[in-house]
C-alpha cells in the first residue's frame, strides 16, 4: 500500500482554502448588493414621504403666500394686485358719515396718510381706489387710474388701488378705520370686513392688535393689516419713494 505525498495534502488544503476565500468574497458582495437595495428602497419611501406631506400642505393652505403687490403708483406706493375687496356701490354720495363730511375741496390743514391692506385666506383683496371720492373722474393718461372728485371728497378719501388713505381734514383731530368704513359702506367688526368674514388677525405697524378694529385710529405713514381667516406674516410698506 502507498501513501499519500506530503505535497499532495498541501495541495488539497490550498484549493480548500481558495474556495473558502471565493464563498466569502462572494457572500461579502452579496450582502453589499443587499445594503445598497435598501438604501435605495429608503431613499424612494422618503421621497414619496415627503412629495404627500409637500402637498398635503400645499392642499391645507397652511402657510400661504401673500399676494404680490406692483411696482410704485403714482403716489410712490405699491399699487395692490388682485381684485379689490368690495366695489363702491354703497359708497356714501355725499352726505356727512359719522362727523367726516364731503366738500368741494381738499382741505389742507391736517393731512396725513394711513396705509390698509386687507387679505382673505391668505390673499391680497385691494382697498377699492375712489372710496371718499364722489362722482369719480380718473385723471387722463394715468395708469394705474388715480381719480379726482367731479362732486366733493370726504375728509378720508382714496385717490389710486394703492391702499393708502388720505386724512385731509379742515381741522386737526382723530379719525378711525370704522369712519373710512363707513364712508366705503361696507362693515368693519371684529368678525367681518366689508364682505368678508371669519377670524380676524390685525396688526398696526407691524403690532398685534386684539382690540375692535373700527376704533383704529389713522396716524402718519401707519400700516394696518387685516387677515381674514387664514393669517399672513405682516408685509410692511415701502413709503421710501413717496412723497405722502
Amino acid at each position: 500500500m502507498s501513501t499519500p505525498s506530503t505535497g499532495s495534502g498541501s495541495a488539497r488544503r490550498e484549493r480548500a482554502a481558495a474556495l473558502q476565500a471565493a464563498k466569502a468574497n462572494a457572500e461579502r458582495r452579496r450582502r453589499r448588493i443587499v445594503l445598497a437595495a435598501i438604501v435605495v428602497v429608503l431613499l424612494a419611501v422618503g421621497g414619496i414621504i415627503a412629495a404627500v406631506t409637500t402637498s398635503s400642505s400645499g392642499s391645507k393652505k397652511a402657510s400661504p403666500s401673500p399676494s404680490p403687490t406692483g411696482a410704485p403708483g403714482p403716489e410712490g406706493v405699491a399699487i395692490q394686485q388682485g381684485t379689490p375687496l368690495a366695489p363702491l356701490t354703497k359708497a356714501a354720495k355725499g352726505s356727512t358719515v359719522q362727523g367726516v363730511q364731503c366738500q368741494s375741496s381738499e382741505q389742507p390743514a391736517y393731512h396725513i396718510h394711513t396705509h390698509l391692506s386687507v387679505y382673505v385666506n391668505g390673499v391680497l383683496r385691494p382697498v377699492t381706489a375712489g372710496v371718499g371720492v364722489v362722482e369719480p373722474q380718473s385723471q387722463q393718461g394715468a395708469n394705474p387710474p388715480f381719480y379726482g372728485a367731479t362732486s366733493c371728497y370726504y375728509w378720508l378719501h382714496v385717490h389710486t388701488q394703492d391702499g393708502v388713505i388720505h386724512v385731509e381734514s379742515p381741522t386737526t383731530q382723530a379719525y378711525t378705520l370704522g369712519q373710512f368704513f363707513a364712508i366705503w359702506g361696507q362693515p368693519l367688526t371684529k368678525t367681518s370686513v366689508g364682505p368678508a368674514t371669519g377670524k380676524l388677525t390685525v396688526f398696526v405697524d407691524g403690532k398685534p392688535f386684539t382690540g375692535d378694529p373700527a376704533g383704529i385710529k389713522l396716524a402718519s405713514r401707519e400700516d394696518v393689516q387685516i387677515d381674514v381667516g387664514t393669517p399672513v406674516p405682516f408685509q410692511p410698506v415701502d413709503w421710501s419713494q413717496s412723497q405722502l
